[in-house]
């Protein structure tokens, strides 16, 4: 392959995300724009969260031209339709997997907040950008989200998902990627929740290096850092008690490049421009819990050197000469890590036998395809913050921060 840098390479990556969400959908009846979890296994099972991504891919496609104007509007719209006449849900939430050969059947899938909440994310998007009946029907989605019944109201922290068998369960008690489910939750125009929910979750801080007071997740893992800043334009903003997010995220991601650099020697895959430790594919089994200091969790029990082409890419509004230093590095050294979705999701050199992941997941293509597109132009940032609901559940949380 010819190499390539900074600005050509982010605009390849892109294309080929975006490719993601429209080859690995499911064009057709009642499974029309669910869009698999995987592009290589489990053909038969879509992701309420690629889903989400998919309405910001159409947006992308629009804008740099892959993709008419009309066509993306169409669907849009024809995708709306099914999630909100096909799908089943409970009180407004959805299924975190869906079984698109067996007409939605939802057997041993949990319905799940956070997938929800970037299911809603996605079609607020998509909303504002076509306006209309586009805007109409996201709308009615998000109306119908009953965040009242998924919060535990003894605790004031909500639910992370339930099943028919098991109910409720888990409980998002500490900071992750969740900050997108207060916002929509407070600004809900049917079932809104007090503001003081967003008080009730652990923030713990801690160093690394001369890396100071970062508010970290239980894992270190990455993608807790990134997902809701790929639609909330958190720059400049600060919560009561002076936490400003977007820098935090800065803040996380150097820490974890870091910790790759300090041990490099301990996993060979790591280095100055591999790095990014997050939930991935490895050449064992999918991981959600591979992350970096600061944590609470045992990263020798969880790091088997894997490294996540996501992480970097994921983090490119924060740390962009790292992250494009790390994506020039997998694709003119590593051609095993492109296909024509862009980069696969993960790599690791620690056996005899460098191991790559020729797969692709949602969720990254996902996050990779937003954090690009707000890199080189902020368009998803754009026409997501001009949502009213949007504006008036980051005002009951965030003020401007000071800037002297």
């Amino acid at each position: 392959m010819q190499k390539l840098y900074g600005k050509e390479l982010l605009e390849k990556e892109l294309k080929g995300s975006y490719l993601f969400f429209i080859r690995e959908n499911n064009f057709g009846g009642k499974d029309y724009g669910l869009i698999h979890d995987e592009s290589v296994h489990n053909q038969n099972v879509a992701s309420i969260a690629s889903v989400g991504f998919g309405f910001c891919a159409l947006v992308v496609g629009v804008i740099h031209g892959y993709l008419k104007y009309d066509e993306a509007k169409r669907i849009a719209n024809k995708t709306l339709d099914t999630v909100l006449n096909e799908l089943n849900h409970e009180n407004g939430f959805y299924y975190h997997f869906i079984k698109t050969s067996s007409k939605n059947s939802y057997e041993n899938y949990e319905v799940s907040i956070i997938d929800t909440a970037l299911l809603l994310c996605g079609a607020i998007l998509a909303g504002e950008f076509f306006e209309g009946e586009i805007k109409e029907k996201a709308t009615k989605i998000y109306e119908r989200v009953n965040w009242r019944w998924f919060l535990n109201i003894e605790t004031n922290q909500f639910y992370m998902s339930y099943s028919k068998e098991k109910g409720l369960e888990g409980r998002w008690n500490t900071y992750a990627e969740q900050l997108m489910i207060y916002i929509l939750a407070i600004a809900s125009p049917t079932f809104s929740v007090d503001k003081k929910v967003y008080d009730y979750f652990d923030k713990p801080k801690a160093d690394y290096g001369d890396i100071k007071d970062i508010v970290h997740t239980y894992c270190g893992s990455l993608f807790a850092y990134q997902y809701s800043h790929a639609f909330f334009d958190f720059r400049n903003k600060v919560d009561k008690n002076g936490i400003d997010w977007f820098e935090n995220s800065i803040k996380a991601t150097l820490a974890n490049r870091q910790y790759c650099i300090d041990n490099k020697n301990k996993h060979k895959t790591y280095g100055e421009n591999a790095w990014g430790l997050t939930a991935c594919l490895t050449p064992t089994e999918y991981n959600s819990s591979i992350g970096a200091e600061p944590c609470n969790t045992n990263l020798d029990a969880e790091n088997d050197g894997t490294v996540a082409t996501s992480g970097a890419i994921g983090s490119i509004v924060f740390t962009p000469e790292y992250s494009i230093k790390a994506m020039e590095n997998y694709y003119n050294n590593f051609p095993e890590l492109w296909s024509d979705y862009g980069f696969n999701n993960s790599f690791n050199f620690e056996g005899e036998i460098p191991w790559f992941a020729h797969e692709n997941l949602g969720i990254d293509k996902g996050i990779g395809l937003c954090m690009i597109e707000n890199y080189l132009n902020g368009s998803i940032w754009k026409y997501f913050m001009k949502n009213e609901f949007v504006q008036k559940g980051m005002g009951e949380i965030f003020e401007e921060k000071n800037i002297i």
